[in-house]
């Protein structure tokens, strides 16, 4: 079990990586332009992961200064501005995810796997 933890005045908490990704992946679909996570198939064509499986297309680590590395691989819509959309998710899930864990985040990165037509 990889997790991160911090030590209190209360005693030691520890937040298992698996619950930090679950909680980014639901303010990453949350931002306008992101369709979803993606999974790259070993054909290299990007699959669109359902939200039960979400965490597949995100990796949380812990670096040696304690603080988070959290890579997404995302599926964006057709149209919009990627630059804009990347800064838009980086700004909430550095706010958001901060503000839940209480841990500050070292880097996001975001790698735009595929794009995807919505009606």
């Amino acid at each position: 079990m990889k997790s991160s933890s911090m030590n209190t005045h209360m005693g030691s908490i520890s937040i298992d990586n698996e619950v930090i990704a679950q909680y980014a992946g639901t303010v990453a679909t949350e931002c306008f332009g992101i369709v979803g996570m993606a999974r790259v198939m070993k054909n290299g064509l990007a699959e669109l992961l359902r939200k039960d499986s979400m965490t597949r297309g995100i990796t949380v680590s812990l670096t040696p200064g304690n603080k988070l590395d959290i890579d997404f691989h995302v599926i964006v819509s057709y149209g919009v501005n990627i630059p804009t959309v990347a800064e838009n998710l980086i700004s909430n899930v550095r706010y958001r995810v901060e503000d839940f864990t209480g841990q500050e985040i070292d880097r996001i990165n975001i790698y735009v796997d595929g794009v995807k037509v919505i009606d």
